[in-house]
């Protein structure tokens, strides 16, 4: 049964000062964290370890992760546009415009008369009135925006739209063969690329945010800010999920869904692996040596644009880390909307990531541009359902996505195993 939440109908701007605050708040708090994260360590060398400082150290770092995510909360809402600013009445055209109308009417009233001689104009291949009808293009342009701000692999991966249902895309695994050769020499036929062909076909992802008819029928809410709002959580969840572990039956295929195995035996089509040393953990011995052996798993061309990709928890462990000269390896963003780093690495957060335990890939390090493709159907489809969940309306909101690992040298996993 779908559960309905009451949208709000604008999207509220956030005072500056708001997130300069929360910022700041965020920055102390990692400062009382180091404190005390510097007298648990102080104690585990004088073997008197006290399990209250265990504790305070894993209560300020549970604050400080909440603090984060307020503050991309804040920053996320600041940096949200509405709908049709600094667009002028006749900023659009006129079979935009007329399609615009058509579909308030059909979100508000349900009239779909319109709409469906539109599109039946425009030929239209991807959209009829069972399997729904396209949003205008300002909608699905600003939905694609959203995501790609608030969905975490799609904001660092590489992301292309297609007309059709599947992209297909050669790589050369080896470059062609070359040589040196004098200026009157002959020059002798070089071998061919050696080439794959990579598939990423496009499954359908939906959302079915619900409204009540008061709400559709409030002229000043904002219909097109209301769907895009709505469907930009949903989306994100779903695509977050597929892109780290989509094992490719219905969703994309994740990376973390690609055959692994030990870097000294990597070949293309796997990811390479490094062991941390330690079963479940890191090394109780200068445990950052082996994030240090992870970045340069990455051939050099590959580390200029790389990050780490974690979830929470494994962040939380990685805070407590620090060189042989008493620095944290870890460190807070340096500005607001900037990300935390490691070993001057930004990092991104994917709470699909696994959380380390035994044998368990928890880091993975990479260029993801260049690693993971990310494809997109051109057009967004939306169906008007007032029938399934009375009094509530329900919009049941498709697109169609793919993805998959373009290029297998590009990402690097940490394993937790001896």
């Amino acid at each position: 049964m779908t559960k309905h939440i009451q949208p709000s109908p604008e999207t509220k701007s956030i005072p500056d000062a708001d997130i300069s605050g929360a910022f700041e708040d965020f920055l102390h708090s990692f400062e009382a964290f180091k404190d005390a994260n510097d007298e648990r360590l102080n104690q585990i060398e004088k073997r008197s370890t006290d399990v209250l400082s265990d504790h305070k150290v894993d209560r300020i770092s549970k604050a400080l992760d909440e603090q984060q995510a307020a503050l991309d909360t804040l920053i996320l809402k600041s940096r949200r546009p509405k709908l049709g600013e600094g667009r002028g009445v006749f900023a659009l055209s006129h079979n935009a415009m007329e399609h615009k109308a058509a579909f308030d009417s059909y979100i508000r009233k349900g009239a779909e008369v319109d709409l469906r001689e539109l599109e039946a104009k425009a030929m239209s291949i991807s959209s009829d009135p069972d399997g729904g009808y396209l949003v205008p293009e300002q909608i699905e342009a600003e939905v694609g925006k959203r995501l790609a701000a608030i969905s975490p692999i799609r904001a660092i991966a590489d992301v292309r739209e297609v007309s059709g249902s599947t992209l297909k895309k050669p790589f050369s695994i080896a470059g062609p063969a070359v040589g040196w050769v004098g200026e009157t020499a002959s020059r002798p036929q070089t071998d061919a690329s050696t080439l794959a062909e990579l598939s990423f076909p496009t499954m359908e992802l939906y959302a079915m945010p619900a409204a009540t008819p008061s709400l559709l029928d409030d002229a000043a809410v904002n219909i097109e800010e209301w769907i895009a709002s709505e469907v930009e959580t949903a989306f994100a969840q779903q695509e977050g999920a597929a892109f780290v572990n989509g094992n490719g039956v219905n969703k994309p295929t994740g990376f973390m869904a690609a055959t692994k195995v030990a870097e000294a035996s990597w070949e293309w089509g796997k990811l390479g692996t490094l062991a941390s040393g330690a079963a479940g953990t890191f090394p109780a011995s200068d445990p950052g040596d082996v994030l240090v052996d992870l970045i340069y798993t990455l051939k050099a061309g590959y580390r200029q644009n790389a990050q780490f990709v974690m979830n929470r928890s494994t962040q939380a462990a990685v805070r407590k880390l620090k060189d042989s000269d008493g620095n944290y390896l870890w460190q807070p963003p340096a500005s607001v909307g900037a990300k935390a780093s490691l070993l001057n690495f930004a990092i991104t957060e994917a709470e699909d990531m696994p959380d380390i335990a035994a044998d368990a890939y928890a880091i993975a390090f990479g260029d993801f541009k260049r690693g993971y493709l990310i494809v997109d159907r051109l057009g967004l489809r939306i169906l008007r359902d007032p029938y399934s969940a009375k009094p509530y309306v329900l919009f049941y909101t498709t697109k169609r996505v793919g993805g998959g690992v373009q290029d297998f040298d590009a990402i690097k996993l940490l394993q937790f195993a001896a």
